[in-house]
C-alpha cells in the first residue's frame, strides 16, 4: 500500500473524525485528503515532479503533515529535515538529498535560506509576515490552490529519505519505500495494542523517524486522531493531555522527567493533572532504571509505559518492553523482535548468543530501508542477507531479555537524539588551538547521556566551556554541542593512530 492509498482509505471510513488537531486548528479526514491535494498542486506548480526530493522543515505543525502528503500525492519523495540544525548541515543534508522545493516554518526561515539558498522554499506560519511573501505563502497558497489527484506510484517506490549520521561526519540518508513504511503501521498497532480511538500526542519533533513513522503514520492507518503541539514544553505537556483526552504518547525519558522538576520547583501538585485518558506512556532512546521507572509510575498514576527500540534503518522497529517487565527487567530493552521484526544476537563467531553472552543486535523487518541514499558502501557494511547489522552490542540474560553494554557505532543518545562523536569532532578540529579532541558520553540520569569534549590545546592553553560552545553555535545543532569540557595534555591513541575511546572513557569517566 501506499501513503496516499492509506490516508484515503481511512478517510472512506471515517470522513468526518478529527484526523490533525493543532490548538483551536481541526481537519477532518476529508479536510486533510483536500488539503493534501491542494498542497500536490501547489508543489507540481513549482515544479516537482514524480521522484524529486520535497525538503519539509518545520515544527509539529499541519503544514508538515499537508506538505508531507501533498508531496506523497505528487509522487515525490519526502525529506524531514531537522529544525534545529545549524545552516552548515542543512546544507549538507539538502545537497546531499538534491531537493529544489521545500517547506519551512517561517521561523526557521533564516537557518534554511542561509543553508540551502538553492531550494524554493515555501513558508508555512508567516501569520503577520504574510504580506509580501503572497508567492511564497504555502498556507495560503494551498487554501486557493484547485484539488489534483495526484499519480499513482507502486508501493515499492521511495517515498522517504530519513537523515541519520553515521560513524563518519557525513549523515546519511535512509531510503524508504511506501511499503516499508505503511507496514510499520500494523506491526506498532499490534505491539502497543493500538486502535481507531487513539489520540496521539506528538510532542517530540515529527521529522524524527519515531514520532513520523511509529505514531503519526499508525494514527493515520487506524483512523485515530493526531494532537500536535508545536513544541515540548514541561507545563503545556502536562495540561495538554487532560484538555485533549489524549490516550498515548512517545518521548525519551527527559520528556517525563522534566515536568516533575518543574512541577516540584513551582510547589504544584501532579494530581491536579488529568490523565484519566491515558492508555500507554511510551519512550525511547534510552532505558531507565527500576528507581526511575517507579517514579514515573507513581508521578503519572498509571503501570501502562512501554519503552521502544528500534533505529531509522528500520523503519523504525525493533523491541518492546512491556508494562509489567518495566520493573522487573528495568534497564532491558525487551526480549526478540516486536510482531513482525526478526532478531538475532550474534557473536563475532557467527553465532547466536546465548544466556549471559553478548553480540551484535541482527534484525530483519519488511519495514527495512532499501538501504543508504547514494551510499552503496555504507549499505554493504550494514547489511547482512535479509538482516540489518545494528551496531548496537546486547547482554541476553537468562530470560532472553536483551540489555545494550556497548556500541559499535560511536554514538551518544542524549535526550533521544543520536550524536555521533566523529560529527562533534570534525566541527571542532579546526580550532587553532586545539591540538587533538575526542567527544565521549557521560551517563546522565534524565537526558540518557551529556556530550562532553576532551581536548588537548597548544601548549596546554587555557580553554573555557562557554568559549568552545559559541564557537560550534552556527557550525551545529544546540545538542550536539558539548555540555562538558575536559582539557588534557595529551590523548591516547593506538599504534595505529586511532583514539583509544576506552581509554579515555576510563580517565574522564571514573
Amino acid at each position: 500500500m501506499d501513503l496516499t492509498t492509506m490516508l484515503e482509505s481511512t478517510c472512506r471510513k471515517f470522513p468526518d473524525k478529527e484526523a490533525v488537531v493543532y490548538g483551536a486548528e481541526r481537519l477532518s479526514y476529508r479536510e486533510l485528503v483536500a488539503a493534501s491535494k491542494r498542497a500536490a498542486e501547489v508543489l507540481r506548480g513549482r515544479g516537482v515532479r514524480r521522484g524529486d526530493r520535497v525538503a519539509v522543515m518545520t515544527y509539529n505543525t499541519p503544514g508538515f503533515v499537508i506538505a508531507a502528503f501533498g508531496a506523497w500525492r505528487a509522487g515525490a519523495v519526502l525529506v524531514p529535515v531537522n529544525h534545529k540544525l545549524a545552516p552548515p548541515e542543512v546544507e549538507y543534508t539538502l545537497t546531499h538529498c538534491g531537493a529544489k522545493v521545500g517547506v519551512v516554518s517561517a521561523g526557521l526561515r533564516a537557518n534554511a535560506e542561509a543553508g540551502a539558498p538553492q531550494v524554493d522554499w515555501l513558508l508555512t506560519e508567516l501569520g503577520d509576515d504574510a504580506e509580501g511573501n503572497a508567492d511564497r505563502d504555502f498556507d495560503a497558497l494551498v487554501d486557493v490552490a484547485d484539488e489534483w489527484a495526484g499519480v499513482e506510484v507502486e508501493e515499492t517506490e521511495i517515498a522517504q529519505v530519513l537523515y541519520t549520521s553515521g560513524t563518519t561526519s557525513a549523515p546519511k540518508g535512509c531510503l524508504h519505500t511506501h511499503r516499508s513504511i505503511t507496514t510499520v503501521a500494523p506491526y506498532i498497532a499490534t505491539t502497543l495494542g493500538l486502535d481507531r480511538d487513539e489520540r496521539v500526542l506528538i510532542a517530540m519533533p515529527i521529522w524524527h523517524a519515531a514520532p513520523l513513522n511509529v505514531w503519526f503514520v499508525p494514527t493515520m492507518f487506524l483512523g485515530g486522531t493526531v494532537v500536535l503541539m508545536r513544541e515540548y514544553a514541561p507545563l503545556p505537556f502536562l495540561e495538554i493531555i487532560g484538555a485533549e483526552k489524549i490516550t498515548a504518547f512517545f518521548g525519551a525519558p527527559i520528556a517525563y522527567l522534566a515536568p516533575l522538576q518543574v512541577v516540584r520547583a513551582a510547589g504544584i501538585d501532579m494530581s491536579t493533572y488529568d490523565f484519566s485518558t491515558m492508555r500507554r506512556w511510551t519512550y525511547g532512546g534510552a532505558p531507565i532504571g527500576a528507581e526511575v521507572a517507579r517514579q514515573l509510575q507513581d508521578a503519572y498514576r498509571s503501570e501502562d509505559f512501554y519503552q521502544v527500540y528500534g533505529m531509522s534503518e528500520m523503519g523504525p522497529t525493533g523491541t518492546a518492553l512491556y508494562p509489567h517487565e518495566q520493573i522487573a527487567k528495568a534497564g532491558s530493552i525487551g526480549r526478540g523482535g516486536m510482531p513482525g521484526v526478526d532478531l538475532r544476537v550474534v557473536r563475532p563467531d557467527g553465532l547466536d548468543a546465548g544466556p549471559g553472552e553478548t553480540g551484535e543486535i541482527w534484525l530483519a523487518s519488511d519495514t527495512r530501508m532499501v538501504g543508504y541514499l547514494d551510499n552503496d558502501e555504507a549499505t554493504a557494511e550494514v547489511f547482512e542477507g535479509r538482516w540489518y547489522r545494528s551496531g548496537d552490542v546486547a547482554r541476553v540474560d537468562e530470560d532472553g531479555y536483551l540489555y545494550i553494554v556497548d556500541r559499535t557505532k560511536d554514538v551518544i543518545i542524549t535526550g533521544g537524539e543520536n550524536v555521533y562523536s566523529q560529527e562533534v569532532e570534525e566541527a571542532i578540529r579546526p580550532r587553532a588551538d586545539i591540538v587533538d579532541v575526542a567527544v565521549i558520553g557521560r551517563p546522565h540520569p534524565q537526558w540518557g547521556e551529556t556530550v562532553v569534549a576532551v581536548v588537548a590545546t597548544v601548549g596546554g592553553a587555557t580553554l573555557e566551556l562557554d568559549e568552545l560552545r559559541e564557537y560550534l553555535a552556527d557550525k551545529l545543532a544546540r545538542y550536539k554541542i558539548p555540555r562538558e569540557l575536559v582539557v588534557v595534555d595529551e590523548l591516547p591513541r593506538n599504534p595505529s593512530g586511532k583514539l583509544t575511546k576506552h581509554v579515555i572513557r576510563e580517565a574522564v569517566l571514573s
